[in-house]
């Protein structure tokens, strides 16, 4: 298993780059500095230290998956035939493979993993499913949810408004 990360200490200047960042991820460090009432060297040294310190882990696109045609979800639940530590690191590194798995979580649950898989359509996830998730080192079984819906997904507006509340 892997160890917790450490946790970094953050102030309320700190707290601020983040909200700001998570809002506008592309915002310049003048703009940045503005926001959070820093001058810019300050803003700066705190945004590199947040960086090395892996608070930030980086900057990405977000992507409407419908204009791409990949908006069908599907939730996967897998249950392994082995447990042991070592299936378990198997397991993850070949999930961690499969470009259609968006996430992947264990649980503590009456099944091991649950996978949140994007594709074009049904029978597309039913090529992933049979092809890739169940050829996964020692999965025994599988069950399938799909959502019908997306209501709140992370990386839009009202997630963002729930990470600003619960840092800032």
């Amino acid at each position: 298993m892997e160890n917790k990360p450490q946790t970094v200490e953050l102030d309320e200047f700190d707290r601020r780059i983040i909200a700001a960042l998570v809002d506008d991820g592309r915002m310049t460090v003048t703009d940045l500095a503005a926001t959070v009432g820093l001058s810019k060297t300050p803003c700066q040294v705190r945004l590199k230290r947040l960086q090395e310190s892996g608070v930030i882990r980086g900057f990405r696109a977000i992507i409407d998956p419908a204009k791409l045609g990949m908006d069908h979800i599907a939730f996967t639940e897998v249950k392994l035939s082995d447990t042991r530590e070592s299936a378990l690191r198997e397991f993850n590194a070949a999930v961690r493979r499969i470009p259609e798995v968006e996430e992947c979580h264990m649980l503590a649950s009456n099944f091991d993993y649950l996978l949140k898989v994007r594709t074009a359509d049904i029978r597309r996830y039913r090529i992933v499913l049979g092809e890739k998730i169940s050829a996964l080192p020692h999965v025994a079984s599988t069950s399938t949810f799909v959502a019908m819906e997306t209501v709140l997904e992370a990386g839009h507006s009202r997630a963002k408004g729930k990470w600003r509340t619960e840092i800032g």
